[in-house]
């Protein structure tokens, strides 16, 4: 039976023998390494305090090492490397893992991609929710637009200019008409003492002082309140009948000065 598994595997007898040579010459190699060192040692126990220089022990570590390469090279030399054939079925599993290692890549390319789909589908949505509601207050705007184009009037600058100069003539005439209405109630009811009216002269109390009537003193104090609003205190003249003044004061209509009681102003009843 060992005959014929010779005789139908040659090269495995071979390469056994081949090996079997390689052990046998490394044991060899090793027994002739363990002699060097029985001798080494024995020359150093003879030669008691003498050592080895080191020129010595380094050419020995040496010796040593280009030993071991040289086994260690044989036995490589006499190796022969394992070949893998190119048959039909070695291509086939080849073509299997790169086809298996190409799917693997695609799919995860294609999950990427899935998910980057979904995410701009997502912001595609949104934004049309965005444009339709866009559009929606445009059309609500465009709407309310038209209509006040329909019920705005269209007017020119030179009819608004004249309808606001037509309007500051009737303020001045109506403010006339009441200046007017004003001076005729204050000199029917509030004349001078004697009676008289304005320009009236007449000595009171064997004085030459011409007094002025309430109409004139609510003049002056109009006058001095617009015209100087800084300061509006009026000094009480001559010309100031007592008794109007009171009158003016008790009825809040004028205001004493903190510190001059001789001065007074009226009362800014437009602030």
């Amino acid at each position: 039976m060992s005959m014929n598994q010779q005789d139908l595997d040659p090269d495995s007898t071979t390469d056994l023998g081949d090996v079997t040579n390689t052990e046998e010459e490394l044991i060899r190699e090793c027994e002739e390494m363990w002699k060097d060192m029985e001798e080494c040692q024995n020359k150093l126990s003879l030669t008691g305090t003498e050592t080895l220089t080191d020129s010595n022990a380094k050419l020995s570590l040496l010796i040593m090492q280009v030993k071991c390469l040289t086994a260690e090279l044989s036995q490589w030399q006499k190796k022969t490397p394992e070949i893998i054939p190119l048959t039909e079925d070695v291509l086939l599993t080849l073509g299997k893992e790169e086809f298996q290692k190409l799917r693997h890549d695609l799919e995860m390319v294609l999950s990427t991609m899935e998910s980057k789909n979904e995410k701009l589908k997502e912001d595609l949505e949104r934004e049309q929710r965005w444009l339709d509601e866009q559009q929606q207050i445009m059309e609500s705007l465009n709407v309310l637009h038209n209509e006040l184009k329909n019920k705005v009037e269209t007017f020119s600058e030179s009819r608004i200019f004249n309808e606001l100069k037509t309007k500051l003539l009737n303020v001045k005439e109506y403010k006339e008409k009441l200046l007017i209405t004003l001076g005729e109630f204050l000199e029917d009811h509030f004349p001078l003492p004697d009676g008289s009216v304005k320009n009236k002269k007449k000595n009171i109390q064997e004085s030459t002082v011409q007094l002025i009537t309430l109409h004139e003193m609510l003049e002056i104090l109009i006058n001095r309140l617009f015209d100087v609003p800084h300061d509006p205190y009026v000094k009480i003249i001559d010309s100031f009948w007592p008794p109007y003044v009171e009158l003016l004061l008790r009825n809040g209509i004028a205001l004493r000065h903190p510190e001059d009681p001789t001065r007074i102003r009226l009362e800014a009843f437009h602030q």
